[in-house]
């Protein structure tokens, strides 16, 4: 059975009525999403953590929390593509951060900077079958407004427009889609009043979709004062204002400085913005509790890549996964990711399945019992049997590309994930690496030159991969070297 068929039978599966008439269960869909949070921000994944979490700790106990969850790009508007559409945003050659321009030794992939009209996004699916949609936050997927989410399946748009960083974090906030609160106004407390606000005042007949999209934790840095004293008095309580934060990462750039990685969590005002955005999506959660509605509510949580962690004032620690934001490592791409069924049906469960961002189109049609976008290819695997019944999906691996220059210091490069070996093939040059995940999570020691086998095996299907998505390559200056290019390019 093809992918698409086992997918699209899932869905008939759990297929249900959407209304209320004749009894029938309304399923509304609430999905949270984080920029820039690393997987060890968060209390449930990291014990050790330095930042105050106990909202999502809430959730995670209330749900399923997912070891190995993935974003689908280490950067931003890739990501965000993937979790609208179900699909690699290698297939539209939407690749980087729209706006990036950054190269390198080489130029950067060729690559437009939106989403495509033609893209069918979750929202507007769930619209053709009754839904109600509602966007608050960041969007950072087109520059024209043509682009924006009240255009592309949202009813309703709430701060959602080009920019993938707040004009303000305080009003007045420098948003076109949000009108400016009394000055001071915090942005992140502003935006889970929205968000209530559209819960209270909903078409109680008709299900819903509520995408509530943080510009948190993306720089820049800032947050209410009296939050980051409380940080900077627990830092020195704790001793962490002393000592060494930063190690040595690789610099992949054509610099003589050191890159640098920080080492521990410490930063008060991250801190600080960690614990705001917690309390914000803990106001959304009692919201949903004071009306009854977490009996027929799927709310899913996940961020859109890994933790910032080498650059851009270097916020927050990733280890032991190496790197950040930015990279190929597990530091870039790992995230939170968090479903609490309808019910807390699976309390607490663990699951250490890899999951991604481009699940998120597929699980939530198959919850909502709505068909799958016809005659689009469809990447992600519906994840309603693993939540419902722990039956994996079948997939055999998960792809990334990023044929750019990362800002935070990142190489051009792919990767495949096939069980519990990761093959990172860098793209100036084509040298690959290979890793074994459970016994080495740091991605420290490199079994290429060990496992010739499996490394080419790999890296044909990864290759495969890049002909089926139409993948583009790093390009040459004038005048300079030409980079490499797969055998079949």
């Amino acid at each position: 059975m093809k992918k698409n068929d086992i997918l699209k039978a899932g869905v008939i599966a759990l297929a249900a009525p959407l209304f209320t008439q004749a009894g029938a269960t309304v399923k509304n869909i609430v999905v949270i999403l984080a920029d820039d949070l690393g997987v060890k921000d968060l209390g449930c994944y990291n014990k050790g953590t330095f930042y105050e979490t106990p909202n999502l700790d809430r959730l995670a106990a209330q749900g399923v929390r997912f070891t190995n969850g993935y974003a689908s790009c280490p950067v931003c508007s890739p990501s965000r593509f993937g979790l609208m559409t179900g699909r690699y945003a290698t297939r539209a050659d939407a690749t980087d951060w729209f706006g990036a321009k950054r190269g390198g030794r080489f130029q950067p992939a060729q690559m437009i900077h939106h989403m495509p009209l033609e893209e069918v996004t979750l929202a507007g699916r769930l619209r053709e079958t009754g839904y109600q949609t509602f966007f608050v936050g960041k969007w950072h997927l087109g520059e024209d407004e043509k682009y924006w989410p009240e255009h592309r399946g949202f009813d309703t748009n709430v701060a959602g427009w080009m920019r993938g960083s707040p004009g303000s974090y305080f009003s007045p906030y420098k948003n076109p889609r949000l009108p400016d609160g009394p000055a001071g106004e915090f942005l992140t407390d502003r935006l889970a009043s929205e968000s209530i606000a559209l819960l209270r005042s909903r078409d109680k007949t008709r299900p819903f979709l509520l995408y509530h999209s943080f510009y948190q934790v993306h720089t820049p840095l800032r947050a209410p004062a009296e939050l980051i004293e409380k940080y900077k008095a627990k830092a020195e309580k704790l001793g962490l204002d002393r000592g060494e934060d930063f190690g040595e990462e690789e610099q992949s750039w054509q610099r003589a400085q050191p890159r640098r990685v920080r080492i521990r969590q410490n930063h008060a005002v991250y801190a600080a913005m960690v614990e705001s955005m917690d309390t914000a999506v803990g106001r959304i959660l009692d919201e949903l509790g004071k009306q009854g509605l977490l009996e027929n509510t799927l709310v899913i949580f996940t961020s859109d890549n890994g933790g910032l962690s080498t650059s851009e004032g270097h916020p927050t620690c990733n280890l032991p996964y190496r790197g950040g934001k930015g990279w190929m490592y597990e530091g870039g791409l790992r995230v939170p990711y968090i479903a609490r069924l309808p019910g807390a049906a699976r309390d607490g469960r663990v699951c250490d399945t890899p999951v991604c961002g481009i699940d998120l189109l597929p699980t939530t049609l198959a919850f909502a019992g709505a068909a799958l976008p016809a005659n689009r290819e469809i990447d992600g695997v519906n994840l309603m049997p693993l939540l419902e019944k722990n039956e994996a999906p079948e997939r055999d691996a998960l792809y990334w590309h990023y044929p750019h220059y990362g800002n935070q210091g990142g190489f051009p490069s792919s990767a495949i994930r096939m069980g519990d070996w990761k093959l990172i093939e860098r793209l100036e040059d084509g040298r690959v690496h290979l890793y074994n995940l459970r016994a080495d999570i740091g991605e420290k020691r490199d079994l290429a030159s060990r496992e010739p086998e499996r490394v080419a095996e790999m890296r044909a299907k990864l290759h495969a991969w890049y002909k089926q998505t139409g993948a583009r390559f790093l390009e040459p200056k004038p005048g300079g070297p030409v980079p490499w290019r797969p055998d079949d390019k």
